[in-house]
């Protein structure tokens, strides 16, 4: 049996982008890796690929060019070959639709040599020297390494579990929801009540019911609501916007903010104790998770535009409400709902409803057979090391945005990825192939050294 240098378990833009750096080295038989996908085809949150929605990242935060501008795997490589390079150009816009994004990475996905679709994996063991994994089809692929991109999974909070039943499976087997930290494969609901995540695919069942009611304070419940706003007047639907956040929360794009994704801010956030850690990911979650600040704009602008047109808005935006209970009623949804600064308790009774409450890591199921090889923290956590690995030995199980509990921001975002990409592959080569910076940010966080003084 071959024993490749690695395994990269799931495929998503990340270990897709791992994919495409280490192609190169696998034609030179520097790195053999093989990635296995359970999907048939590569599908990014097709949920909410709407027409006109834009990446909130500029293009290039693509799966190559901040580790390798020169890689045939680039977007403006992709533009070239699909004939959309001088359209693209001519937009003027850094920014690409999120749909072309998708496009990208399935262009990608479908040209590459190591990648196995359709190999959904169920169970791995370490048979003294290697790690075998095996998938459905039963088939086992034996390694020195495993680089782990399964992605985060649909995050439903408590308060909302009356209306979702969860049926229980491995977290390998498809989309998964996160409820109550028990992975899931599907998200059974009573009336009409949909995760974001499968926002498109149920938007018509929505748009029958006299009310829907999006949950969430993020750019995908902005994105929703601009969505079905813009169609109300066409169906006669009421829509309510509930978030228990204080306000619609712009994400902040401002040079200094937009530093806390760099190498240094990382390492800082690394070293710090484990309670200021999740101090800062509650405090932080607007820097990253806020809405498009053009979204907000758009989105007033609609409200101006069906006033004065005099089709609306039939619509309620409430902010400082928190769901803290739901139950499921004839007519779909009743929230029991706290207003936090006034105290008042009042309820909702709603058709459709929709939870843009966000994703969540999970601990995927196949990894109970090398659970003792695996480092956890306090809570039961990865304990994530500053190249990304979480083996007991090190250098030999690695993570792909599973770590914001451990490097903060720089976990889910997409032009980081080249960057963790580059030290992953030093990581297992012993050597910079794409080189790794240590400095690009213009502040410093924690203590300089030269300004260090006892007092």
């Amino acid at each position: 049996m071959t024993t490749h240098d690695f395994v990269g378990i799931g495929l998503g833009p990340f270990n897709l982008g791992l994919a495409c750096l280490t192609d190169p080295l696998r034609s030179s038989d520097d790195l053999d890796g093989v990635f296995l996908e359970a999907r048939d085809r590569f599908s990014w949150h097709p949920g909410m690929l709407l027409d006109d929605a834009p990446l909130q990242v500029p293009f290039l935060a693509d799966l190559v060019t901040m580790a390798d501008p020169t890689s045939r795997w680039s977007f403006l490589s992709y533009l070239k070959q699909a004939g959309h390079l001088y359209p693209f150009y001519i937009r003027e816009s850094f920014y690409p639709l999120r749909k072309e994004y998708d496009d990208y990475c399935r262009w990608a996905a479908e040209r590459l040599p190591s990648v196995r679709f359709g190999q959904q994996v169920t169970g791995v063991e370490h048979d003294g020297t290697a790690y075998l994994v095996t998938s459905a089809t039963g088939e086992t692929y034996r390694t020195r390494r495993l680089v782990l991109g399964i992605g985060t999974s649909p995050r439903v909070p408590d308060a909302l579990r009356a209306v979702v039943e969860v049926r229980g499976a491995p977290a390998t087997s498809g989309p998964v929801v996160e409820v109550r930290g028990a992975p899931a494969t599907s998200l059974e609901t009573s009336g009409t009540v949909t995760h974001s995540a499968d926002y498109l695919a149920r938007k018509a069942e929505l748009q029958r019911q006299d009310r829907i009611t999006v949950v969430g304070s993020g750019q995908s419940a902005a994105e929703v609501y601009q969505d079905l706003l813009a169609e109300a007047p066409d169906h006669g639907y009421e829509l309510v916007w509930l978030t228990r956040s204080p306000r619609f929360f712009p994400m902040e794009y401002t040079k200094l903010t937009l530093e806390m994704t760099s190498p240094e801010y990382g390492e800082y956030h690394r070293r710090l104790p484990i309670e200021t850690r999740d101090r800062l990911a509650r405090e932080q979650r607007h820097l990253f998770k806020g809405i498009s600040g053009d979204l907000v704009d758009a989105i007033f602008d609609l409200h101006y535009q069906q006033r004065v047109s005099g089709v609306g808005p039939n619509t309620t935006l409430l902010t400082h409400t928190e769901v803290r209970a739901a139950r499921p009623v004839d007519d779909g949804s009743e929230l029991d709902l706290l207003h936090v600064e006034t105290g008042e308790r009042f309820s909702l009774t709603t058709g459709g409803l929709v939870l843009a409450t966000g994703y969540a890591p999970t601990r995927p199921a196949f990894l109970e057979g090398i659970r003792d090889r695996i480092r956890y923290d306090a809570r039961g956590r990865y304990d994530v090391a500053a190249d990304y690995s979480v083996d007991v030995n090190g250098g030999e199980v690695f993570v792909q945005n599973a770590e914001e509990h451990t490097h903060s921001l720089l976990a889910p975002d997409l032009g980081m990825g080249p960057y963790r990409n580059s030290v992953i592959v030093a990581a297992m080569l012993g050597r910079e192939v794409y080189p790794v910076e240590k400095r690009i940010a213009v502040q410093t966080f924690g203590v300089p050294d030269h300004l260090k003084r006892a007092i």
